[in-house]
């Protein structure tokens, strides 16, 4: 019980130190920026420690977090491939299909108002179904190999980053077009220098969307078929061997990898849309 108390004490000495930080005098710094969430984290995790070992929690119920790094340790070698099957072969090829997929045919339909009319009510309906009635199917059709969770990404991340980007062409007032016109600017001209340039913080949000979508859709659909790698296919056999120490160990790659991605594109965001509100400091 001993452990339970010092957990609480150390929530609050926590809690006490983010709330000094956040309302000193450095707040708007940069390293006071950085060690709120990472005091709140590490806050996090040895209370999850210290409550676990406290509570006598067994294992195969909620592992302790340095159970769970020792895992990491011990299976780096199959988390790298497992790695390497979810997200780079089966999240991340799948993302640039249907994200590139995606872009080409919002220009089109921004084009052609009868597309638009078409194409978005159906895109919203499929944009709704869910992944667990999708991803069998898909399974099935492309094969138990990356193809298949590729084969999900794109459907997960075609509709949302389409819808982004027809509203992002459309988000040009009439006197900022007529302008153009003014000036004699052909179609495309209009929209290279005009609409594609404002679109552009919408095409980042479906983008950043698709980044969560991308990697759930390719761990969700291993868990209907897939070789003897991958996430989604060592969290389901792990907790077939209530190994929770390696479906944790899993959780942290996926969130990992997770977390950098989304990252990678909000940087590439705050370079192209430098000018957007959004991005002004």
């Amino acid at each position: 019980m001993s452990y339970v108390i010092f957990a609480l004490v150390l929530w609050a000495a926590g809690w006490a130190l983010n709330v000094r930080l956040a309302n000193g005098p450095s707040a708007q710094s940069r390293s006071v920026q950085l060690a709120v969430p990472a005091i709140f984290g590490a806050t996090i995790l040895l209370m999850w420690e210290l409550i676990v070992r406290g509570l006598v929690v067994p294992q195969v119920i909620l592992p302790p977090p340095s159970m769970i790094a020792v895992r990491f340790a011990d299976s780096l070698p199959i988390l790298w491939t497992d790695f390497v099957q979810t997200f780079v072969k089966g999240a991340l090829s799948g993302y640039i299909i249907g994200c590139v997929a995606a872009f080409c045919l919002a220009v089109i339909v921004d084009r052609y108002d009868f597309l638009r009319r078409g194409l978005l009510p159906v895109g919203n309906f499929m944009a709704a179904l869910p992944i667990v009635g999708t991803a069998p199917i898909l399974v099935m059709w492309f094969g138990f190999d990356w193809q298949s969770k590729a084969a999900v990404v794109v459907v997960m991340v075609f509709f949302p980053v389409l819808v982004n980007t027809v509203a992002g062409l459309r988000d040009t007032s009439d006197m900022q077009r007529d302008l153009m016109r003014t000036y004699g600017a052909s179609y495309t001209q209009t929209l290279v220098k005009l609409r594609l340039p404002a679109a552009m913080p919408f095409v980042f949000n479906g983008l950043k969307i698709a980044t969560t979508l991308a990697l759930v859709g390719a761990i969700v659909a291993e868990f209907f078929g897939s070789p003897t790698r991958g996430m989604g296919f060592r969290i389901s056999t792990s907790v077939g061997q209530l190994a929770l120490d390696m479906v944790w160990a899993e959780i942290v790659v996926a969130a990992l990898a997770g977390s950098f991605f989304y990252g990678a594109i909000a940087l590439i965001e705050r370079g192209v849309t430098f000018w957007h509100p959004s991005q002004r400091k």
